[in-house]
């Protein structure tokens, strides 16, 4: 028996939406942090800063999910909640720094409110998963506000056992007394997705600035939102829609498993490659008319390549089609970046743009014959 409610109850509120506008913040400082420091070791903190953010903003889907922001008690404690992740978000440039601290006051007020508004639903099930989940996640957010006070090599140690900490919590405690709300659910996975791709459309614009624009220029910026429009295109053209019918024909005992499964592991990999996108393009527009970078080719080729293979894992624990495809764009992607190493941005851009158009196409014919 399932133990999602039907699929035809509201969907996603306008706070919600509201709510997740805070996440093209957290994705433009992300993107700032990784172009200040295009290293791996700007790598490594941008992966255990994201991975750490990631799992309480999903949290906070699973939370409206379960508890609908109906009552005005609700409402306001998510706008507290939204002003903790918006410290977070603050202190992301300078986490590893003197904003450390910051970051970890912001992450403990994200911490309390999701749990604490968990408790208020009226289901007895809920309550008790919740009473499981909320002390690991409370020992995350202590080890981060910690985290603050330490110096860098221990700070990024109590981070990585944060990172680690999160990820694994969903096998030490039972996931069945979640419930799910199939289209809400969905919903508001493809909305944070859709604006977090919007900030690589920002990115360019950021990347511009106040600049001289010749064609050169311009034609990395459209070739941008090309990239940008191609990637939205691969997930919006029926994935939703599998995704959604794929979770209301679970089992109740396998639905939350398949919710975390898609929702949570493998758009760590989709939304961390839209990070690398927007951070190649802001280096793509700037630099248009020499040769890439190492950073900016391999930050576009890799993104894009990130971005792949989390879609191709999304789509394998859905069953969807196209997996083979979606794994042979992402090669092609990576190849790119001797593209744009020998030429230009441009060039690396466009050969992308060419890549995923031409997959998408593929994949809109074959599912059309099928």
């Amino acid at each position: 028996m399932s133990s999602a409610a039907p699929s035809s109850e509201p969907r996603v509120s306008s706070l919600e939406l509201f709510f997740d506008l805070v996440f093209v913040f957290t994705i433009t400082q992300l993107t700032s942090l990784l172009l200040r420091e295009p290293t791996l070791s700007g790598l490594l903190q941008m992966f255990l800063l994201f991975g750490n953010v990631w799992w309480m903003y999903g949290g906070y889907a699973w939370l409206t999910n379960a508890v609908p922001p109906r009552e005005g008690a609700i409402r306001l404690l998510l706008l507290v909640g939204m002003g903790g992740f918006l410290l977070i978000a603050l202190a992301i440039p300078t986490a590893f720094g003197n904003g450390g601290v910051v970051f970890g006051i912001g992450y403990l007020v994200v911490t309390l409110v999701h749990t604490g508004l968990f408790m208020r639903s009226s289901r007895q099930r809920i309550i008790s998963a919740v009473t499981r989940l909320g002390p690991f996640n409370l020992i995350t957010a202590g080890l981060l506000l910690v985290a603050g006070f330490t110096p860098g090599g221990v700070r990024v140690v109590l981070f990585a056992l944060g990172f680690v900490l999160h990820w694994i919590t969903p096998f030490l405690i039972p996931q069945s007394s979640f419930t799910i709300r199939a289209g809400h659910f969905v919903e508001r996975h493809g909305l944070i997705l859709l604006i977090a791709l919007g900030e690589s459309v920002v990115a360019v614009g950021i990347g511009l600035g106040a600049i001289e624009l010749p064609i050169g220029r311009i034609a990395a910026a459209l070739f941008g939102l090309a990239l940008t429009a191609a990637l939205w295109w691969l997930y919006f053209s029926g994935d939703e829609e599998r995704a959604e019918a794929a979770l209301d024909l679970a089992a109740g005992s396998r639905k939350p498993w398949l919710a975390l499964n898609a929702f949570g592991y493998a758009f760590v990999p989709i939304l961390g490659g839209i990070v690398l996108v927007a951070a190649g393009l802001k280096l793509a527009v700037v630099r248009y008319n020499e040769p890439s970078t190492v950073s900016a080719a391999v930050f576009l080729a890799a993104g894009v390549a990130i971005y792949l293979a989390g879609l191709a894992l999304f789509r394998w624990l859905i069953h969807a089609h196209s997996v083979p495809l979606t794994l042979l764009l992402g090669l092609l992607a990576i190849m790119t970046t001797f593209i744009g190493l020998r030429t230009t941005p441009v060039g690396q851009l466009a050969v992308l743009v060419v890549v995923l158009v031409a997959g998408n196409i593929v994949e809109t014919r074959a599912a059309s014959n099928r």
